[in-house]
């Protein structure tokens, strides 16, 4: 097994003799034999085991068994206890979701503060078929199905060319001890269903089912990388990046024969389930202005584009900017001067520089996020306009809108919707003696 093991490393160029690899070890028969394969084949490794105290004196009895095994290899040992449940219900997620989450977290964390350069996984080829139901149950889309990856960034999987009873025989051939555990019976587990009651249903129907949903992983795995490549291309073409924002063409969106098939990978990046992006997809050729949420991300369905945002929740607070000020950097960057006015002052038209007359303002001068409501009197127009008219008319966006700062005088008055217009009231006249001269700086 040795031989075998080596021999796929090679292949698949996991990694070589001069690499420093940390083994993920529980103490159940797959990591225990993971370890002893990798040190007998002469690698440089190291041990880590996570207690995620869900199993009481059995998660310690473990600690203590995993620990003794590096002691008697003459191997580094990583240690790491966890309060999982505390962090699963927080999170709001599964107790098993939960585990993986801070396992591979604080593996990446081992790895770069010791300088190793890899972190190897116990999976082997029937955690591959397991792993393949369990996508099919709970619907993953294409990349559900393309298996288990040998390598993926900095872990590595030297097993995946082995099964479970390949596993048995080595452990029992070399008496190697390991822990079982009692949860691996359980069957309110869906992994442990799958396991011992859907696999062995199916190989009742035909005892080679294994082997053929390897062989169909493997079919799968091409057909997504010929798939990616086009969805790659219609990317460049549909989604475009403007400062922190993506956007989605909805016309050249809707063009497409597949689109929701198009929308589902675009998006599955950001968490979004694939109800939401059902729903996105038919809502293409209705009015604007609809917002769906991940646990992350935002959408925002505009009148040309999807709009992809981090789930920020709007602003409501202000920001008190006193005289001496001379620039912010929260919530947006602003460089801030007095000058006094002269006959020789050049009056900047750029849409991001407002000169204001000094004398009409009182301090501290508020920047805040505008409001339902809001009103102002645009510089160069007659009369007020609501704030919301006024955004209309520029055919902002919804997320333009929503991210839209006020800078106000001490009584309230707008006096520069920042980076669109000043009000007439506080325009400069001949009458002006002294300019405040406010920039908007981009991040």
């Amino acid at each position: 097994m040795k031989n075998n093991l080596i021999a796929f490393i090679n292949k698949q160029k996991l990694f070589n003799k001069h690499h420093k690899i940390v083994v993920a070890v529980s103490g159940g028969i797959d990591s225990i034999a993971l370890c002893y394969l990798l040190y007998n084949a002469g690698f440089s490794i190291a041990i880590a085991h996570c207690n995620f105290r869900l199993r009481g004196k059995e998660s310690d009895e473990d600690e203590i068994f995993v620990k003794k095994i590096a002691q008697k290899l003459k191997i580094p040992f990583f240690l790491a206890h966890f309060n999982t449940k505390n962090y699963s219900e927080s999170k709001g997620i599964s107790i098993q979701m939960a585990a993986r989450d801070l396992r591979y977290a604080w593996f990446e964390e081992i790895r770069k503060k010791n300088n190793y350069d890899y972190i190897a996984i116990a999976h082997h080829g029937d955690d591959e078929i397991e792993t393949f139901f369990i996508n099919l149950i709970r619907g993953t889309g294409l990349a559900g199905f393309h298996g288990i990856k040998p390598k993926m960034g900095k872990i590595v999987r030297p097993l995946m060319y082995s099964n479970r009873k390949e596993i048995e025989e080595f452990v029992k051939k070399n008496k190697i001890k390991y822990r079982e555990d009692s949860s691996n019976a359980s069957l309110k587990y869906i992994r442990n269903k799958v396991r011992h009651e859907l696999i062995p249903f199916f190989k009742k129907i035909n005892p080679e089912i294994e082997k053929i949903i390897h062989v169909e992983i493997n079919r799968i795995r091409q057909v997504e990388q010929e798939f990616l490549k086009i969805v790659e291309e219609q990317k460049l073409a549909i989604v475009t990046k403007e400062n922190e924002l993506l956007k989605i063409n909805i016309e050249k969106l809707i063009a497409l024969e597949n689109r929701e098939l198009y929308l589902y990978e675009f998006l599955k990046p950001y968490g979004f389930s694939g109800d939401i992006i059902h729903q996105i997809s038919d809502s293409l050729t209705r009015e604007s202005g609809k917002k769906y949420f991940s646990s992350s991300h935002r959408i925002i369905k505009d009148r040309s584009s999807l709009i992809l945002s981090g789930e920020n929740q709007v602003l409501t607070q202000s920001f008190k900017i006193n005289k001496s000020t001379k620039k912010i950097e929260i919530p947006i960057c602003l460089q801030l001067k007095s000058i006094p006015y002269t006959n020789q002052f050049v009056i900047r038209k750029e849409n991001n520089f407002a000169m204001i007359d000094l004398d009409k303002l009182s301090f501290p001068l508020i920047l805040r996020n505008w409001e339902a409501g809001d009103y102002f009197h645009p510089f160069g127009m007659k009369g007020k306009k609501k704030l919301s008219d006024f955004f209309t008319d520029l055919k902002l966006s919804l997320y333009d809108k929503e991210n839209s700062w006020l800078l106000c005088n001490k009584n309230g008055d707008i006096i520069w919707v920042v980076g669109y217009r000043i009000s007439e009231k506080y325009k400069i006249s001949t009458k002006t003696k002294n300019i405040y001269f406010v920039e908007k700086i981009k991040k």
